[in-house]
């Protein structure tokens, strides 16, 4: 690969024993004051921690049974927040707004038109589909594997190294990346033997460089990788229906093995390499910075991207970049030797270079001509070797039979 070289040092350690290396130099801080900071960080998050739980594990430590416990409790805590996020309050700042020269302020919502137009499907599909479910035909399918390739080849212009990720991870993969795998509120669907579907590359990613040992000088690593991805979460909202929010999807995600001087300025170029990608979709966008409490578990900060979708008359996130700082890092013990020895655990960020279903709406919403065209934009049109997208032929409904009758 080109500049994907990468040494695997294999560290013998029992599976329950896989988070002890760091843990025990934690316990050291968790004085009472530092606990306070711990407190006052998972309540600026909105997180729902047991901090008063902490307090007495802590104090009462005396049987591995205990530590096991407090170990468990430590390990769901969220990262620290950048100190910058303290002063937004509940709301995102918004650092940009992004016009396209021409866009549809009254266009058809995307459900409608599209199965209007005969490329699209979601109705009637129970029979033999799970909930929000959705088939994508015709030119509406060729427009997916277009965003596919356009976000791909921008990546590899940009020093991006592909990888073909598995779909299936073990829990412990899935929770070393901030994703809790067990609760009512859970996103991820749990297979048998300890397996889980992935919500997103970016577990696969990290997963992959899992009990790594890399030098300095090999960092920052940057890589991508288009995959499914499996939320068991969805919702009822009506500024959601259809395919933005559904239990699965493709996505094309970039992550990065850097560092601790250099996840900062990793994150800007994740953020400015995407809004490269959309801009040359000529999609209305905008820029937040997002508060302390839009953030996941593993995220130190986090920037999202939304895009006008003039169907609903309602900004739809498209994309989003996190620096998790060591966060990952520690739990799934990816670690460097700096130049003059020294062992250190590396940073991950992550970014959404194409999340294809909320890009289509954004897409055909933007660009409808009128009620059966649908204009595409060049850079992703030269995949399809069209630019438009008209209305196909109709493809009958498919309707639940309840009652078959056997006439021999």
């Amino acid at each position: 690969m080109r500049h994907l070289r990468l040494k695997m040092v294999v560290r013998s350690f029992s599976s329950t024993s896989k988070y002890m290396k760091y843990l025990p130099e934690e316990l050291k801080k968790l004085t009472a004051s530092y606990l306070d900071k711990i407190e006052e960080n998972v309540v600026l998050r909105q997180h729902n921690n047991n901090v008063q739980l902490l307090r007495e594990l802590v104090n009462n430590l005396k049987t591995v049974c205990e530590y096991d416990t407090l170990k468990t409790e430590l390990l769901k805590l969220p990262n620290s927040t950048h100190p910058r996020l303290r002063e937004y309050g509940t709301e995102p700042k918004q650092i940009e707004i992004f016009e396209p020269n021409n866009y549809n302020e009254k266009a058809t919502e995307f459900s409608e038109a599209s199965k209007y137009m005969n490329i699209f499907r979601m109705d009637h599909l129970g029979n033999y589909t799970g909930h929000k479910s959705y088939y994508l035909f015709g030119k509406l399918a060729e427009l997916e594997h277009a965003i596919k390739e356009y976000a791909v080849g921008h990546l590899q212009d940009n020093d991006f190294d592909i990888i073909s990720v598995p779909d299936i991870l073990p829990k412990s993969t899935i929770e070393g990346c901030g994703m809790q795998t067990d609760g009512e509120r859970t996103q991820v669907y749990k297979l048998d033997s300890g397996l889980c579907l992935s919500g997103t590359s970016e577990m696969a990613l990290a997963g992959f460089f899992e009990n790594y040992m890399l030098e300095e000088n090999e960092l920052p690593l940057k890589v991508a990788a288009v995959s499914r991805c499996f939320r068991a979460e969805t919702s009822g909202l009506t500024e959601e229906k259809g395919i933005y929010r559904v239990h699965q999807f493709t996505k094309v995600e970039m992550f990065s093995i850097c560092s601790a001087t250099q996840s900062e300025h990793m994150i800007e170029c994740f953020k400015n390499l995407q809004l490269e990608l959309f801009k040359k979709l000529a999609l209305k966008l905008r820029l937040l910075d997002m508060p302390p409490n839009e953030l996941g578990a593993s995220a130190y900060q986090k920037y999202d991207i939304e895009a006008w979708m003039p169907g609903r008359a309602t900004w739809g996130e498209i994309s989003s970049c996190s620096n998790c700082t060591d966060y990952q890092a520690k739990r799934l013990n990816i670690r460097y030797r700096t130049r003059e020895g020294d062992i250190k655990y590396t940073h991950t960020v992550n970014g959404t270079a194409a999340a294809i279903p909320r890009l289509l709406i954004g897409l055909l919403e933007t660009h409808q001509v009128d009620s059966n065209i649908i204009q595409v934009p060049e850079v992703v049109a030269k995949y399809m070797e069209t630019d438009i997208i008209s209305k196909a032929k109709f493809i009958p409904e498919i309707k639940l039979i309840k009652h078959l009758k056997n006439d021999m």
